[in-house]
């Protein structure tokens, strides 16, 4: 066949630097947009998170930018997620990202910051108060009077800032506690958790050391709540609940008494435990309504009742029992008081083996599945995990 026109008789094909050329600037196009962009869950309507393509953040001075590897689910989620927990029952911005319980690697820090370095392994804690208002200087940053003001310096990871369900979180130096070897990410993210009791220890003015406590709701924080008590020396510890699996799971974490929180003498039990005369220490973990009045019946005279857990609507109780009897009635919001990094001591001996309360993990992508199956206790679902991918460089110890 004969070839006719100038074109066909003269053209040849690109040369092979010319295609590798183009196939390098490509790869480059692609990279750049990959360096400034990252995959996250964001809210939606109530009840709706959605995951997509967003910015990825750059750190300013004072901050550090983390390469998220493993995240939870706790019930402030569940209420983050159907818009309950803002004020106003709007989220702070139109593409926010929830998630307050993380761990990773660190990416980025900003130009002030010589505390970590990238490749440094770190847990979270949610709070950064504003460092300027009474209660901050005090050291109840959890309590601060600006709360919520983020022009102000206040921030709270996935709740008043965006959080760590996505593959890269934004935080303040001073919220990080780098994690030895010895403690896997899986470990670490429960480690916030256990920041919450141990604040809410912190906040009782008598050494937990010989004290009596009894814990109610055998949640994620009250079983880790029973273990830390055990921990620090309690001289006796009662946990209380409706789940017979989860009571049994306490035993195991330390508690020397269960019981069954439906029987109607369970109060009577609690306090016959502990002598006839009630706890020293009550900490109430379950968010129930419910709950407060036995608390108080479970309290000796002159001790102490913790709230941590939140509630679902407004509580009534007869807090003349707290009046007659002299129990001080106390509440924390989450961790406080550098309670973290205290945790982050006692896992680093050894002391808080809580990788048994991880029943669930998902990817990213499923994270729908994940409240699912938190909020329904699929499959007694207690502790649900979120793995995001992991570089082929990830230096991580086995979970």
């Amino acid at each position: 066949m004969t070839m006719t026109g100038a074109r066909s008789a003269s053209w040849t094909p690109p040369s092979c630097s010319w295609f590798c050329e183009r196939v390098r600037k490509d790869a480059q196009t692609e990279d750049a947009l990959a360096s400034t962009t990252m995959t996250a869950a964001v809210l939606g309507d109530p009840g709706e998170i959605e995951v997509r393509t967003v910015p990825r953040p750059v750190p300013g001075p004072d901050e550090v930018l983390v390469e998220v590897r493993r995240a939870s689910l706790c019930g402030t989620d569940v209420k983050i997620r159907s818009h309950a927990f803002f004020d106003g029952g709007r989220p702070p911005s139109a593409d926010f990202i929830p998630g307050h319980e993380y761990a990773g690697v660190v990416a980025e820090v900003g130009s002030s910051v010589d505390e970590f370095a990238p490749g440094d392994r770190v847990v979270t804690e949610a709070h950064r108060g504003c460092m300027r208002c009474a209660n901050c200087l005090r050291g109840a940053y959890t309590d601060c009077l600006n709360y919520g003001d983020r022009s102000k310096g206040h921030r709270a990871q996935g709740m008043t800032v965006n959080g760590g369900f996505a593959q890269y979180a934004l935080n303040h130096v001073s919220t990080l506690t780098r994690l030895p070897d010895a403690v896997s990410f899986d470990e670490a993210v429960l480690l916030t958790t256990a920041g919450t009791v141990m604040h809410a220890f912190d906040v009782v003015p008598r050494m937990l050391v010989g004290a009596t406590v009894a814990v109610i709701g055998p949640g994620p924080i009250g079983l880790i709540a029973v273990k830390i008590a055990r921990e620090l020396g309690a001289a006796k510890v009662v946990l209380v609940g409706t789940r017979a699996e989860r009571l049994l799971i306490g035993t195991d974490l330390g508690a020397d008494m269960v019981v069954d929180g439906r029987l109607p003498d369970a109060v009577e039990r609690v306090r016959a435990a502990f002598g006839g005369v009630g706890a020293d220490i009550v900490l109430e973990c379950s968010g129930a309504a419910a709950a407060v009045d036995p608390a108080l019946l479970m309290c000796k005279r002159g001790g102490d009742v913790v709230l941590v857990g939140f509630f679902g609507a407004p509580v009534t109780a007869d807090l003349n029992r707290a009046v007659t009897s002299g129990i001080t009635l106390r509440t924390v919001r989450g961790e406080g008081s550098g309670s973290v990094a205290r945790a982050v001591a006692l896992a680093t001996r050894g002391r808080l083996p809580l990788g048994g309360l991880i029943t669930h993990r998902f990817p990213l992508e499923r994270i729908d599945e994940a409240f699912a199956t938190y909020i329904e206790r699929r499959g007694g679902a207690i502790k649900v995990m979120l793995d995001l991918p992991e570089p082929s460089s990830a230096d991580e110890r086995p979970a």
